[in-house]
């Protein structure tokens, strides 16, 4: 029993370094736990155990963009109780934040319960396929907007981007930045735009999926692997993210073309 435990607490920390690691970069967090839950003989993982490490990865990209997080929510109230034009592009970033998770919001909302019975490994390693592509095509591409440039157009875009990505095996972090990078922003500002509408939509996920993580029967039972997966995600989305902002600074996201090559080409190999 001790050794089915240990096995267990492993398998547990093995999936929630697989999720931070990939929560942040353009790989695909969804399509690489299932891959490592397969390897493991782990099964496919329930809701309650996405809402975990999602929750997880939020908190950490939250305490990296705390200070982003309390200036725009400062500001978007400030601009509405004064009206003070120095609160305004503030105001207008929180705006399209909004804007932008609408798509994915709804879509999530009509399409969750499809998109949960139609995963496969080849649709996985398709759809990395196809973000290997998307990044390989903007990997040369430099815009110009900044934070202040920004248009509700560009915000919806960048929403439909996230979309796309409830597909498993699509990245979300990837379809967002790269949908940023096609409208022309900076890359500084495409990956400060693509986390701060990670934030909302990932809420709102947590908050929808509370009840089923109350009515959960074996919770209690699985509390210490949870936990440990939980902390697992947490510490490894923080340095991963910290890692991927060094990545996006030097302008070496097409790396991850080649890895999103090599995995989708494995798994039709050997899955």
């Amino acid at each position: 029993m001790e050794n089915f435990d240990l096995i267990l607490m492993l398998k547990h920390l093995i999936i929630g370094l697989v999720q931070g690691f990939t929560e942040p970069i353009p790989v695909s967090s969804s399509g690489h736990v299932m891959i490592a839950s397969e390897i493991l003989g782990m099964g496919e993982q329930g809701f309650t155990f996405a809402i975990l490490t999602n929750t997880a990865s939020l908190i950490a990209i939250m305490f990296i963009y705390r200070e982003d997080i309390i200036r725009l929510m400062t500001g978007f109230l400030l601009f509405i109780k004064t009206r003070k034009k120095r609160y305004r592009a503030d105001f207008n970033f929180a705006l399209y934040i909004i804007i932008g998770s609408i798509p994915a919001g709804v879509l999530g909302i009509l399409l969750s319960d499809y998109i949960a019975d139609n995963v496969s490994m080849t649709l996985i390693a398709m759809m990395l396929f196809v973000t290997g592509i998307a990044l390989w095509l903007i990997r040369n591409m430099r815009g110009t907007k900044r934070d202040g440039d920004l248009t509700a157009k560009d915000a919806f875009i960048v929403g439909l981007g996230q979309a796309v990505a409830l597909t498993p095996g699509i990245s979300r972090s990837g379809a967002t930045i790269i949908s940023s990078i096609a409208v022309g922003m900076k890359q500084e500002t495409a990956l400060r735009f693509s986390f701060m509408l990670y934030i909302p939509v990932s809420l709102g996920g947590v908050v929808l999926g509370i009840s089923d993580f109350m009515d959960e029967p074996n919770k209690m039972d699985l509390a210490l692997p949870y936990a440990v997966t939980f902390f697992a995600t947490l510490f490894m989305t923080y340095f991963a993210m910290r890692w991927f902002m060094g990545i996006m600074k030097n302008g070496k996201l097409h790396y991850f073309t080649y890895y999103c090559f090599l995995v989708g080409i494995l798994l039709l190999i050997f899955f």
